[in-house]
């Protein structure tokens, strides 16, 4: 029987009801346990109820006494969240209320049939179990004819028997549902009644269609809840085959999203996080699973690939060409072909004979190399790195315990089983340079195929009964696979180090918990204009659900982009956290001189703007990695009431709601614009990014988030924050409100030595005072301040420098005339090299301003 058969048997029913067994109430230092009776069968099940400091609700099912342990996921929680002691708060022979901390959360549990209910100020928000479609196949004692299940022509014997988990939670008052990346589909997820439930299941899918709810290569299990009062989060700790079904009741009377979950093994294990807003959720996620990453500030620039550079001399040509046509870019990749037969840490002896030498070449202009390095080892007992694997007991089995074999691209290869520990320390051993002959300290990774991609195995991957380290079958683990690989590659350039540098390791499979480890892409997308618009709910999802350092392939990885669609491409991916052009080996070359001149200034253009909003992205990225607040945003995060927004996916926000960047793109230009009093507010540090993602656009129509949709902007203030890409001063302008993060760029000293700059700026009533908190020391210096919008000419500009005020001989004040919409006009086309209003200029540091008319 299919999953998809049993899921839809598990909907459907009857199921069987279970009974909780309120006697059997126990109360800890964690929580709660209750014993629930199938009473048909006479099974039991053991619930624990666990409230947790940080707002959220820990809900565990598994069997009283099963035959033997069944699969915990291990190492994705970065700790076991701290659980709080609940007291009776009313109790009946129908139910049990407990509540905890302040008593403004409570848990009911009902008698018969068994449900679950949290409430928040005696409001019920969401309920575990709401239809009585609790299933749980407990585990069986062998049979003399094994359990099977056939996919095509494969068999799958189940030892222990089928062992399919799920529930239905109701979420109450809800329409707006998101998450559960990686789909190829709109950001809002939608009612499942009418077709397919999404799935989670890792593969490789080359191409894939768009606007399908099918498994792509990564899962993160997390739905995200929202309303304009509240935002709640469904996490399901479980890395089996999953289904989740969406079904919205009555929308505009009494709105209510039910979900139903099927898994394939594991246990019951949901984490209700409470919110109450997005700023809250995500902090709450990033407590259970891990902080983005800080990722090094090379790693934040552009990145060109493709599949594959020749040779050396290929990778020096393309990398003078940049220099050539004035473009800049931080990191070149390598792909598969530059490997000795497809043998991972080793190097084609004749188009890469010298790769060390390539990579000091590269680092002379403070740039790195990216190679590929995939989980299956060609099977090749000549090869020194497999027999090493081999012996130490680092490949994945079959069911009879022999070393799995299957297909990729060196041919017949095993795969290393990185749920063991052993094998990931092993594994990380190979990234020394003492073991990696021809790396350098300037080389970085990617892991690819990491689903895993088996050719020619059921789905195109490995099948469910392999056998991992502990007797576990993949079935149990099968989306934690690249989770562990990008885990053990991140740890092994961190050990090259000795602890000291920051790794950069992008990955295509993941799941929750991998954004401490790195970067994702969304795969072998397709140079279409679909692809091109289906990318930003995709990375809108990922980002949402922790997954905050991600992008696209620019262009499309398979086919050929026309060149409008090319450079429509890389202005969106310009505005997106990372940033790389990548293409199969079937295609054409796409170096962007390749096109014609009009096409090269235009990318020319986005990529130099890049880099004038580095500092930005870096402070944002800082800001992911202590509070779990995305770079990336949908329109309804920073506008949680405007219901306006929360169907919106081809607009986002590039942090908080202050300052709006409206991102009208045409060939030519961009335009920074901010709409402080559309809004009533004051300025910030964020963005509105509107890309255009159709053919022919001249003009779109943007949702401005507190306003209705406009075509041309009103006449308002003004903000950019400028940097210059080859190390020069930073210049602030306009009513600014926010924060700059800098440190060395590279290392852990922030973090082990506090050796950083966070300063902070806020325009109010004339003035720019900035504080500061670190202890990095950089050189950095403001070099001008403009303030556009200024009616007339300011008489005094007043300098208040180490407690004096005055007005020092190096600075200078300029002031012009000018209308915004001109303004505005004049530094699109100048791409932050120009700036229009009053102007103080000055050469020191710790210093405030203020502007007198």
């Amino acid at each position: 029987m299919s999953a998809h058969v049993v899921a839809r048997r598990q909907i459907r029913g009857p199921n069987p009801q279970y009974r909780t067994l309120l006697d059997t109430m126990v109360l800890t230092e964690r929580g709660a346990r209750f014993e629930l009776l199938q009473p048909d069968s006479q099974k039991s099940l053991l619930l624990s109820v666990s409230p947790c400091k940080n707002n959220t609700v820990r809900i565990l099912i598994d069997e009283l006494q099963p035959i033997k342990a069944r699969y915990r996921v291990p190492d994705v929680l970065v700790g076991e969240p701290q659980g709080e002691r609940m007291s009776v708060e009313r109790q009946s022979k129908d139910s049990v209320t407990l509540s905890w901390s302040s008593g403004r959360h409570q848990v009911r549990v009902w008698h018969f049939p068994f449900r679950l209910e949290i409430l928040c100020e005696d409001e019920v928000m969401v309920t575990f179990n709401s239809k009585g479609k609790l299933w749980f196949e407990t585990l069986q004692e062998p049979p003399s004819s094994l359990w099977k299940e056939t996919f095509k022509e494969f068999v799958d014997i189940k030892a222990n028997g089928p062992s399919s988990i799920g529930s239905d939670l109701c979420l109450h008052g809800f329409s707006h549902v998101y998450g559960l990346p990686e789909h190829a589909d709109d950001l809002q997820l939608r009612d499942t009644r009418d077709g397919e439930p999404y799935r989670l299941y890792n593969l490789d899918v080359f191409a894939y269609d768009v606007y399908s709810r099918f498994g792509l290569y990564g899962s993160v299990p997390l739905l995200v809840a929202h309303k304009p009062d509240r935002t709640l989060g469904l996490f399901w700790l479980n890395a089996s085959e999953t289904y989740v079904n969406n079904h919205l009741k009555n929308p505009f009377t009494s709105p209510r999203m039910t979900k139903h979950l099927q898994r394939r093994g594991g246990v019951i294990d949901c984490v209700v996080l409470l919110g109450p807003g997005p700023q809250q959720l995500f902090s709450q996620y990033a407590q259970l699973t891990g902080y983005q990453a800080l990722p090094p500030l090379f790693a934040l620039g552009y990145h060109q690939c493709r599949w594959n550079y020749n040779d050396e001399a290929d990778v020096k040509a393309v990398d003078a060409g940049f220099d050539q046509h004035d473009i800049p870019y931080d990191v070149i990749w390598l792909d598969i072909e530059h490997t000795d037969g497809k043998r991972y840490f080793t190097w084609d002896p004749e188009h890469f004979p010298e790769p060390a030498e390539l990579q000091h070449h590269l680092q002379r202009k403070k740039r790195k190399l990216v190679v590929i390095s995939d989980p299956h080892f060609k099977f090749d007992p000549g090869w020194l790195l497999y027999n090493e694997a081999r012996e130490g007991g680092h490949f994945v089995r079959d069911r009879e315990g022999q070393i799995y074999l299957g297909s990729c691209w060196p041919g017949a290869c095993s795969y290393l089983d990185f749920s063991n520990p052993d094998t990931r320390a092993w594994y990380s051993g190979c990234f020394s340079l003492e073991e990696y002959k021809g790396s350098t300290p300037s080389l970085f990774l990617w892991n690819d195929m990491n689903e895993p991609s088996v050719f020619g195995g059921p789905e195109q991957t490995m099948p469910k009964d392999a056998v991992h380290h502990g007797g576990w079958e993949h079935r149990e683990l099968h989306n934690l696979y690249g989770f562990y690989q990008h885990m053990a590659t991140a740890e092994g350039l961190i050990a090259r180090s000795g602890g000291s540098e920051r790794p950069f390791v992008l990955t295509r499979s993941f799941f929750a918990g991998s954004q401490r480890y790195g970067a994702v892409w969304t795969g072998d997308n397709v140079a279409t204009w679909e692809y091109l618009e289906i990318s930003i709910p995709m990375i809108l999802s990922l980002s949402i659900t922790g997954i905050a350092f991600c992008g696209a392939d620019v262009g499309g990885f398979f086919r050929d982009p026309e060149p409008e669609l090319l450079v429509r491409w890389y202005q969106a991916a310009a505005l997106q956290p990372f940033f790389r052009s990548h293409c199969a080996i079937w295609s054409k070359r796409r170096e962007p001189w390749l096109f014609g001149e009009e096409v090269t200034a235009a990318i020319r253009t986005v990529i130099k703007q890049r880099y004038c909003l580095l500092p930005f992205w870096y402070t944002l990225f800082h800001q992911a990695h202590t509070s779990g607040l995305p770079p990336l945003r949908p329109l309804w995060v920073e506008f949680p009431r405007d219901e306006s927004t929360f169907s919106v996916d081809n607009q986002y926000m590039i942090g908080d709601e202050y300052l709006l960047f409206l991102h009208l793109l045409s060939v030519e230009l961009f335009l920074f614009l901010s709409w402080f009093n559309c809004l009533g507010r004051h300025a910030g540090g964020a963005l509105l990014a509107c890309p255009v993602i159709k053919p022919g656009v001249e003009e779109i129509k943007v949702l401005l988030p507190g306003s209705d949709e406009v075509n041309q902007p009103p006449g308002n203030t003004f903000i950019c924050f400028d940097y210059i890409p080859d190390g020069g001063p930073f210049s602030l302008q306009g009513l600014a409100d926010g924060e700059l993060y800098l440190d060395d760029g590279h290392s852990f000293s922030y973090r082990d030595r506090k050796a950083f700059c966070l300063r902070r700026f806020n325009m109010l009533s004339g003035r720019l005072p900035a504080s500061e908190d670190g202890a990095f020391d950089c050189d950095t210096v403001i070099q001008s301040l403009t303030v556009l919008g200024v009616k007339n000419k300011p008489s005094t500009v007043v300098v208040h420098l180490s407690g004096e005020e005055h007005l020092p001989d190096n600075y200078s004040s300029t002031f012009k005339k000018q209308s915004l919409q001109s303004a505005v006009t004049d530094e699109a086309k100048t791409g932050c090299d120009k700036h229009s209003g009053q102007t103080i200029s000055r050469q020191d540091n710790n210093t405030q301003y203020k502007l007198k008319e």
